[in-house]
């Protein structure tokens, strides 16, 4: 029998406690405790980039993180990136470029550029490329997303 632990942690602006296993993963605590199904297990050894989510304003694969490691600290999903019911401008630049088709991916995709530009307001084509390549879209081709991404630059 494992041990519970508690993990308080400032998930989307609101601060959260939740009782985990110590060997439990991010992805799934967010999903299946804290309700956030907007991040998505895929490949489960951080190559897809599905299930990224922010750490203090940094994109991690969550499969690969152990929940416990966030506490004390700042995560942000998907579902906490809209505003008053106003989508973010890297969100409404994805859906005005068309940049999605199944979705699947989005929500990293999302997230990864939303790093990317708090670390970098001017990012060339190849640093758009090298920091989204830990995310794998199937429908696209990417060119819709590489769209999106340069309209906010």
């Amino acid at each position: 029998m494992t041990e519970k632990q508690s993990l308080s942690f400032v998930l989307n602006g609101e601060s959260r406690e939740v009782s985990i296993d110590a060997s439990e993963l991010l992805v799934d605590v967010l999903r299946e405790k804290c309700g956030m199904k907007g991040t998505k297990r895929s490949c489960d050894v951080e190559v897809c980039g599905a299930c990224t989510v922010l750490a203090d304003g940094l994109p991690i694969s969550s499969c690969t993180t152990l929940a416990i490691d966030m506490d004390g600290r700042d995560v942000t999903t998907i579902e906490g990136l809209a505003r008053n019911e106003k989508l973010s401008r890297v969100q409404q630049a994805f859906v005005d470029h068309a940049a999605m088709q199944c979705g699947f991916c989005t929500p990293g995709m999302v997230l990864a550029t939303t790093a990317l530009l708090e670390t970098n307001e001017k990012p060339t084509d190849a640093e758009i490329r090298h920091f989204l390549r830990g995310n794998i879209c199937r429908c696209t081709g990417y060119i819709k997303i590489l769209e999106a991404v340069k309209s906010l630059v």
